[in-house]
């Protein structure tokens, strides 16, 4: 992305919000980020796709992708101006039902889908825009709680670092898919299927920036799984857990956790968790596969349902669903420990990304 379209005419880098449209949001906001506070400052609205509920970027084209967390599941491609985002044609289809989550990888563009339980993969047109159809690939399955786990419901799909797997969480069946995607077809096929302890509710996972650890954030039971990668067999191995909110913890019983993010330095990992609406830093001082969980605060807001870390690692930003904000905390460079500096109002805000 060249920078008329990554940073604003003050110089600061700009930050783009997916929101329910459906709950009140406005669809996409581009803010301005200050880089010396790291404030958010609304620029404009892109409103023309329903339910932009969560968003990437490419960071090789600097386009912007979104989901329609819709039943009729689509997605859409935008390209950053220096006045807000212009749509690359209109949202295509992804063959499945409410989708949560999507991923650049190559010449595709992955989502997740969650209502259907299935993995599409849409091909990119020459400018970063979308077409179809999507190849989809179906989860089978189902886990022990019958309200949220009658059946599969994929959450997260994203490449390992390498490029060379796709590794797609599904809350319904407790699982994680390493998937290889054939690059010419664009098909997803399973290499393996991992299974995690039944009920927890797989939501996201992320990688330690070594590049060689997996963190598995569940959104059922407020656990964290440990995973070792191997990324030449593709083998996810889980070494351990660890409580996102401890036993006794106010509001323990009614967490559920919805994101994490590994600091760019690989020495802290932070996690939100609705309910006690809280975000929990984990030190990696023992190292990677030994998070210690140190400290916990308050989310600025209720239901943060999304939790990015800024490039340069010092900023954690919340999207809050509920209570429609979007706060940012300062970290402290020695223990991780996020200190609240401020809030921009965004209405039934559900995503934050870089760019």
């Amino acid at each position: 992305m060249d920078d008329a379209d990554s940073t604003d005419q003050s110089g600061g880098h700009r930050a783009h919000i997916g929101s329910f449209t459906s709950g009140g949001g406005r669809g996409i906001t581009t803010a301005a980020v200050d880089p010396a506070t790291g404030a958010l400052t609304p620029l404009a609205t892109e409103g023309s796709l329903a339910d932009p509920s969560y968003l990437a970027l490419d960071r090789g084209t600097g386009v912007l992708y979104a989901v329609s967390e819709t039943e009729r599941g689509a997605a859409a491609a935008f390209r950053p101006v220096p006045g807000g985002l212009v749509p690359l044609g209109a949202p295509v289809r992804v063959g499945g039902s409410g989708p949560t989550h999507l991923a650049p990888a190559g010449r595709r563009l992955l989502t997740a889908n969650y209502g259907s339980g299935s993995v599409s993969s849409l091909p990119l047109a020459g400018d970063g825009g979308l077409h179809g159809p999507a190849s989809v690939l179906t989860h089978r399955g189902s886990g022990p709680d019958a309200g949220r786990q009658e059946a599969p419901h994929a959450h997260q799909v994203l490449p390992d670092p390498t490029g060379r797997w796709v590794l797609s969480v599904d809350l319904g069946t407790d699982s994680v898919r390493v998937c290889v995607l054939d690059p010419a077809t664009g098909e997803l096929r399973v290499h393996a299927e991992v299974v995690l302890r039944a009920g927890t509710g797989p939501r996201h996972l992320a990688f330690h920036p070594s590049g060689e650890v997996v963190y598995v954030l569940h959104e059922l039971e407020p656990q964290l799984t440990v995973c070792r990668w191997n990324a030449g067999s593709g083998q996810l191995q889980p070494v351990g857990e660890v409580p996102v909110a401890p036993a006794g913890a106010p509001g323990a019983a009614r967490a559920h956790p919805s994101a994490i993010v590994a600091s760019p330095d690989g020495r802290f990992v932070w996690a939100a968790v609705r309910g006690p609406d809280t975000l929990v830093t984990f030190s990696l001082a023992g190292g990677p596969e030994k998070p210690q969980l140190t400290g916990t605060v308050g989310c600025g807001g209720r239901w943060p349902r999304d939790l990015a870390v800024d490039p340069s690692g010092r900023r954690l930003y919340a999207a809050n669903e509920r209570s429609g904000d979007v706060t940012w905390f300062e970290v402290d460079p020695l223990t991780g420990h996020p200190r609240r500096a401020g809030s921009v109002a965004v209405p039934a805000a559900s995503c934050v990304v870089f760019g």
